[in-house]
């Protein structure tokens, strides 16, 4: 299998050829190599190889739907044993996690092939994929732009070519931003929907939910029955959908009733490119029988900042500390980001009675926000209001204000963080391009608990309005000398 053939195959047609032993496992994984050796060079997507997993890559896969299928981790979120786990951070730099989480063992259950540990900012919290430890990840679009955070080195890495699939998370647009800037698909589940145990209970205040990226929404469907299994101990179990997922792929007929909106949530404006692709798409989806109309929740925008940075940054310094203490290091301007700084200060004056007041807050939120969903199946808006932007805009290493920091991030990404306060479902598909070549993601959200809504109208535009052979500059199939990868 040359890596062209490897490339341009999502995992689901990789897992099949195996299973069909028409090629086999060595084969995919040596493929797989070549493409990462001859792309990640220029990207700086994938930070560590995992070596052992090349030499022997048939050795302990589960028999699973996507048995053999190259995957990446991302670094962080203390998911997988015996691997190392450094937040983008010098703080934690040679930190391995001791046992797998529940994600850990249902990511390996699907039969995946771990193949390697994807870039991140420190600690997931810039719009930039680039850290002082390992340095920045470029978008495979351009060169020295964005690939968006904080799964960015995900994203790219999957839009390259570098493997089909790849490891994402998302507490305020991590899956989604960079599926949109990267033009790769992002789904951030439904909360509770991933379970985050046995170690952690909901993560981050129930916001964050662990994913994936892909190339297609088939994909996307495969490992999402994988990962939503209710485990032991988990605080609740959400709705389940009627059918298995899969079942959703095909065309029943179905027809949701769609509010669209194009409008800014904040003094920042949407650029009109993105505007006319989610009208298109609006439109597209109307031809289909669905009902659409312009609509929105009504909720404010800043009003929410202004109640997550009281939550997201209570104990944040007392996290870094714990980081710090597990590595047998201190916080300090040599181990940590010159932002990454400034919110650990920032955090010892949140109070708690600030805190209890931004759940207070927060909870008013999802039940304003939840009368739309009493009028509408799905929310139809711009994943990002911007498309990627250059790696200097964004990133840790700066000396900004922490709330100024925050203000500035939320103008690309403004469509996305009530998401994460609602708890409901989300997708980020790559249905445009915008005239100066980079891409263009539409987000659609659901109700709390039906992912398969996002399915249904997600498999109907990749027929629609397909994706798949748009590929970036930076590809496997367009890059022809291969590299040693500095990963390695």
């Amino acid at each position: 299998m040359s890596p062209e053939e490897y490339a341009a195959l999502d995992g689901v047609g990789l897992a099949e050829l195996i299973k069909a032993r028409k090629v086999s496992v060595a084969e995919v994984a040596e493929a797989a190599q070549m493409a990462i050796d001859r792309v990640n060079p220029s990207l700086n997507a994938i930070i560590e190889v995992y070596q052992d997993r090349f030499d022997a890559p048939d050795a302990g896969l589960a028999n699973g739907p996507l048995k053999g299928v190259p995957f990446l981790i991302k670094d962080i979120g203390d998911h997988f044993g015996g691997r190392k786990m450094e937040c983008g951070s010098r703080l934690c730099e040679g930190f391995v996690v001791p046992e797998d989480d529940y994600f850990a063992e249902m990511v390996k259950g699907t039969g995946v092939n771990l193949v390697g540990r994807s870039n991140t900012p420190e600690f997931s919290m810039a719009l930039a994929t680039t850290n002082l430890l390992y340095g920045e990840s470029h978008n495979p679009w351009k060169r020295g732009f964005s690939t968006n955070g904080s799964s960015g080195g995900a994203a790219s890495a999957v839009a390259a070519g570098m493997v089909p699939v790849a490891h994402s998370s998302d507490i305020g647009g991590s899956t989604r931003g960079p599926a949109a800037w990267c033009g790769t698909v992002g789904l951030h589940p439904s909360r509770g929907r991933v379970s985050y145990g046995p170690q952690v209970d909901e993560h981050g205040f129930g916001m964050a939910q662990a994913s994936v990226v892909t190339r297609t929404i088939r994909d996307t469907v495969t490992m999402l029955e994988a990962l939503s299994v209710p485990q032991t101990g988990d605080p609740f179990v959400i709705r389940q959908p009627q059918h298995p997922y899969r079942h959703y792929l095909k065309d029943h007929g179905q027809k949701f009733r769609i509010g669209v909106s194009v409008k800014p949530l904040m003094d920042a404006p949407v650029d009109p490119e993105i505007a006319a692709t989610v009208m298109a798409t609006a439109n597209m989806l109307q031809q289909h029988g669905h009902h659409v109309e312009e609509d929105a929740p009504d909720f404010d925008l800043v009003e929410m900042d202004k109640m997550l940075t009281d939550l997201w940054y209570f104990q944040f310094d007392q996290y870094l500390d714990w980081l710090g203490e597990r590595s047998g290091r201190k916080v300090g301007p040599d181990t940590v980001e010159r932002a990454s700084l400034a919110f650990y200060e920032f955090a010892k004056g949140r109070s708690i009675n600030a805190y209890f007041k931004a759940l207070e807050e927060l909870n008013a939120f999802r039940r304003r926000i939840g009368k739309f969903y009493d009028r509408w199946d799905i929310w139809l808006t711009p994943t990002c209001a911007q498309v990627s932007q250059p790696n200097e805009l964004y990133g840790m290493n700066v000396d900004v204000p922490a709330l100024e920091f925050l203000q500035r991030e939320q103008r690309p990404c403004q469509f996305m963080v009530w998401v994460n306060v609602t708890g409901v479902p989300a997708i980020s598909l790559p249905l445009g391009q915008h005239s100066n070549g980079l891409p263009i993601g539409v987000q659609l959200a659901a109700k709390p608990g039906h992912e398969e809504q996002l399915i249904a109208l997600g498999a109907q535009l990749e027929q629609a309005l397909p994706w798949r052979e748009r590929l970036p500059p930076t590809h496997v199939s367009n890059v022809r000398e291969t590299k040693q990868s500095k990963s390695q």
